[in-house]
This record gives structure tokens, C-alpha cells and sequence, in this order.
């Protein structure tokens, strides 16, 4: 009896199991509006539906591949309203690929910075670090 069974559908924990999302992240995304309210047993309890299991996955993969709540929106309301455009699509992932391609740009510079910090450390006991010197000139640098 302890398996979820798919008629009668998945209770929230099942479909945190089966879909690898924690259970606070799925009441997140329903207080957001992103995965529809399920249905509630006689006691309360969410029963999900595999249409939403499958929709669970589609957000859980979007968002592991760094797209915004607001791209999630955005494709999830085109296939809610039936309106799927793939060039709408083909567009909000560009404009994702760009964003990623400044963040890697960003960790590159940032890899840079840390190896020519880490490079001009002696490992020694002296109490003066040219690694938290370096840290310091650079906060001086912003609030300066």
C-alpha cells in the first residue's frame, strides 16, 4: 500500500521523490503560481496529478539550467495558453545564453584575479598575507 499510485495520484512527498525537488521548493513554486494548486484529499492532503509531476520536471530542469523564474513564466505561459512560439523561445534562451556567457566572462576575470593573489603568497608564518592585503586594496578601491 505504499506505493503512490497513479490514479489516485501523488501526495507531495511522493512528488518530491519522484521529481528530486524538496518539498518547500514545490509549496514555493504554488505560492508563486508557477505549479498549479492540486487537488486536496477529504483530510487535506495535496494529491498531485501526473500532468503536474510532468510540469514539476519541466521547472526543475529550466531551473537547473539557470533559467529565471521570470524565462519559467514566460514558457510556462505559453504553453498554458496554447500560444507555444518557438521563436519566442529561441529567444528568451539567446538572451539566457548571453547572460551566461557574462557570467563565465565574469568567473574567468574573477579565476584571474584569485590565481595572481594566491601567486604572490609566500605560505609563510608572517603575520602580513599578500592575499588579504590584495582583498583590502580592492575594497578600498570600491568605497574609494
Amino acid at each position: 500500500m505504499g506505493k503512490t499510485n497513479i490514479l489516485r495520484g501523488y501526495a507531495i512527498g511522493g512528488l518530491s521523490k519522484k521529481t528530486g525537488v524538496n518539498i518547500e521548493t514545490i509549496r514555493y513554486y504554488e505560492r508563486i503560481g508557477i505549479m498549479p494548486d492540486p487537488a486536496r484529499t477529504k483530510g487535506g492532503n495535496r494529491q498531485y496529478d501526473h500532468t503536474q509531476l510532468m510540469r514539476l520536471s519541466f521547472i526543475r530542469r529550466c531551473r537547473n539550467l539557470g533559467f529565471s523564474i521570470n524565462e519559467l513564466r514566460t514558457f510556462l505561459s505559453m504553453v498554458d495558453e496554447d500560444n507555444l512560439s518557438c521563436a519566442q523561445v529561441h529567444k528568451t534562451t539567446l538572451t539566457h545564453l548571453q547572460n551566461i556567457r557574462k557570467k563565465l566572462s565574469d568567473l574567468h576575470q574573477l579565476e584571474n584575479a584569485l590565481q595572481a593573489m594566491a601567486a604572490q603568497c609566500t605560505k609563510g608564518d608572517i603575520p602580513n598575507c599578500p592575499i588579504i592585503e590584495a582583498l583590502f586594496e580592492n575594497s578600498q578601491q570600491i568605497s574609494g
